[in-house]
């Protein structure tokens, strides 16, 4: 049996680091925006319960895009932080019907490479899990750790490490709480799996594909075009 689930999308950043004349996710990539190739990983999948885009109140580029008019997406208030435009999705899927035992995919916008052997991969493994877990790589280069001189203090074992990825797979009830409580507490949360780690759950790491890349820099878009 399929297992069904809603995805989010927190695309309210404006990716200074681009240094781009508009917010990252709306940079051409192949003809078209990089929030379009990473919709497009989604829209056409039957498990698909509903999609939720979590965008800044002054967002003049979404509105341009045919898929803003696609009924299998719906809007919601970006915030200030990822954590706040995320809880801000998750409320906005319980009002299209979303139950708290439900799966929610949390996926970044600038992140339009996912592969659908990865997203079916990552589904199918945490169908039962308790907790959830993301997508993720192992560190492949040797680490360094660094003083506040620069110099390097330590080189930690690369086998202990993972990169992580999106999409990351919770139960929308246990996300919701994690996040607001740990932005309550004026934790610093960089992802979901932070969020419900601080909460106190161990989310599984599945191993996905290297190429899933972030657009973060202007050369990444070289990697992908």
């Amino acid at each position: 049996m399929s297992q069904h689930y809603w995805v989010v999308i927190p695309a309210a950043g404006v990716g200074t680091r681009m240094q781009a004349d508009r917010p990252k996710q709306y940079l051409p990539l192949r003809g078209r925006t990089l929030i379009e190739h990473t919709l497009d990983c989604f829209l056409g999948q039957p498990e698909l319960l509903g999609l939720v885009v979590c965008l800044s109140a002054d967002d003049d580029w979404w509105p341009q895009l045919a898929c803003a008019l696609d009924t299998r997406i719906s809007r919601a208030a970006g915030g200030r932080e990822r954590a706040d435009s995320v809880l801000s999705g998750l409320k906005r899927l319980s009002e299209l019907g979303a139950d708290e035992q439900d799966w929610v995919l949390v996926h970044d916008a600038a992140r339009p490479n996912l592969a659908e052997t990865d997203l079916h991969k990552l589904v199918r493994e945490l169908a039962d899990d308790p907790v959830g877990g993301l997508l993720a790589v192992p560190v492949r280069d040797t680490l360094k750790l660094a003083g506040p001189d620069g110099r390097v203090q330590s080189t930690p074992d690369r086998a202990l490490y993972w990169q992580a990825y999106t999409p990351q797979m919770f139960r929308l009830g246990a996300l919701r709480k994690a996040l607001a409580a740990a932005l309550a507490a004026g934790v610093a949360i960089t992802d979901e799996s932070s969020a419900m780690e601080w909460a106190g759950h161990s989310p599984r790491l599945i191993e996905g594909r290297a190429d899933n890349i972030k657009i973060t820099r202007p050369e990444d878009l070289h990697w992908l075009g």
